[in-house]
């Protein structure tokens, strides 16, 4: 390492280099294509920035050019080579997407040494001839198995093809795909393949839990988790459309939330990052691509809002907590059929996956028991106990619920039999037939007789 580099290197804090770091320097060092696999967090941006950026001659042009899948890693790898080159007085500029074409021009006449960019800016800007790719000696491909994925492969090989044939390519990353396995065919290059992914020890001790939840109690869950003071979480969803509903609900109840989507504005993407990283929202409400490779220091966890379909997304989404030694919480929300297949997705990996609840404002293994409010106790214990009444259906007795006879009724209680003699029935005959003979319309009889009473007094005074 550089000694300026060791002095700076020993001034952030670190005391020695992550495996990715000591393996990947000899090889880049000395000219050869590399493929660098290590865990997400574990220094792979300095790894490949301090071999490289040592063998950068100030003032001979534009030498080195990084790649990234999108603007916010673009940034973050800008912002940490300005920070090393610096100190051998080296320019690093920057080209993405969404960003003021004409300033990058003004920046690339400047003949930066450094360029970092989002594929599709640089291939625009190599096609206008206003970057120059004829003095590159390294390209560096981060997050390759993204960038040689899909449309964006077709980019990278049209860049790679401005280079001079003998530039030494470099691709990292912190999962292996079919393409990496097929640079030698694709491009027609020996690679040097150092994977230190089993031996790395950068990570932090995260907990993958499992919560339980239907679709329509998502959004509702983060509003709840926001009131656990200095929780901070970036969301993942699997849809764009998703996203912004959940967005919505969060401004609704006031829940300090920002969006980070493909579809933004630069500038408002740059101000949903800056006030995550200064902690001024509990939220960051994101999608695979916008995310990948963010470096978020002590980020406390990491939410799958929406399940991820492969193991590599979940690698990548996950590894955004836990980073350099830093302890980390990953929240998988699902129902039991989506858990169901998470669980399928991760098999054979070393994520062990537990179950996760939420209670009195903090994360517990256990489920919580239901306690009932004094108040609801008080009002089922002041209540008289009732018998239930069983709906009698048509043509059946009550007592029999079932149609069949086999449901037991409560039987009325028995009225006592006293003894009595032949008077008292016949008396007790005479009662009831007198009853008997009383008109149904009582009420409107006696108001009609009081109504002829009232008629008489009338006449007799008028006599």
């Amino acid at each position: 390492m550089n000694k300026e580099f060791e002095a700076h290197f020993s001034e952030l804090g670190y005391t020695q280099p992550t495996a990715i770091q000591t393996g990947v320097e000899a090889p880049l060092t000395n000219g050869e294509n590399v493929v660098g696999l290590a865990p997400t967090g574990s220094g792979k941006t300095v790894a490949f920035a301090l071999p490289l950026l040592a063998k950068i001659l100030p003032g001979d042009g534009t030498q080195l050019l990084i790649l990234a899948p999108s603007q916010e890693l673009a940034q973050q790898t800008t912002r940490v080579m300005r920070d090393w080159a610096a100190i051998i007085g080296v320019n690093v500029a920057a080209l993405t997407g969404g960003a003021n074409v004409k300033r990058q021009i003004e920046r690339l006449k400047k003949n930066p040494e450094v360029v970092v960019g989002t594929p599709g800016r640089v291939l625009n800007l190599l096609d206008d001839h206003r970057l120059k790719a004829h003095l590159l000696t390294s390209i560096v491909i981060d997050e390759a198995d993204e960038l040689l994925a899909g449309e964006t492969r077709t980019d990278v090989e049209d860049i790679i093809r401005e280079a001079p044939g003998d530039v030494q390519l470099s691709f990292f990353s912190a999962t292996k795909s079919e393409a990496l396995d097929q640079l030698t065919s694709e491009f027609g290059i020996e690679v040097t393949t150092v994977d230190v992914r089993d031996i790395d020890e950068t990570q932090g001790q995260v907990k993958h839990g499992l919560m339980t939840l239907p679709a329509n109690q998502r959004a509702v869950m983060l509003r709840r988790f926001s009131r656990i003071p200095g929780f901070q979480a970036l969301v993942f969803f699997n849809q764009l459309g998703e996203l912004e509903r959940a967005a919505a609900s969060m401004r609704h109840e006031h829940v300090a939330a920002v969006s980070l989507a493909g579809k933004q504005r630069q500038v408002q993407r740059a101000d949903a990052m800056r006030d995550f990283r200064n902690g001024k929202v509990k939220f960051l409400l994101t999608t695979d691509v916008a995310a990948r490779g963010l470096d978020i220091p002590n980020l406390p966890a990491v939410i799958n809002y929406d399940l991820p379909g492969s193991l590599v997304t979940y690698t990548h989404r996950v590894g955004r907590t836990g980073r350099m030694g830093a302890s980390g919480l990953v929240i998988n929300f699902g129902n039991d059929h989506d858990i169901r297949s998470l669980k399928q997705v991760l098999r054979g990996s070393d994520y062990q996956l537990q179950p996760l609840y939420f209670a009195h404002n903090a994360f517990v293994d256990e489920r919580p028991q239901r306690v009932e409010s004094v108040g609801s106790v008080a009002k089922k214990t002041a209540r008289p106990e009732q018998g239930s009444k069983a709906k009698v259906r048509s043509g059946e007795k009550p007592g029999n619920t079932s149609g069949t006879g086999s449901a037991t009724a409560k039987p009325k209680p028995q009225r006592a039999k006293a003894a009595t003699s032949h008077s008292s029935k016949k008396n007790d005959s005479a009662k009831v037939q007198a009853a008997s003979k009383k008109p149904h319309t009582h009420k409107k009889h006696s108001k009609n007789k009081g109504m002829r009473h009232k008629h008489q007094l009338k006449n007799q005074e008028g006599k």
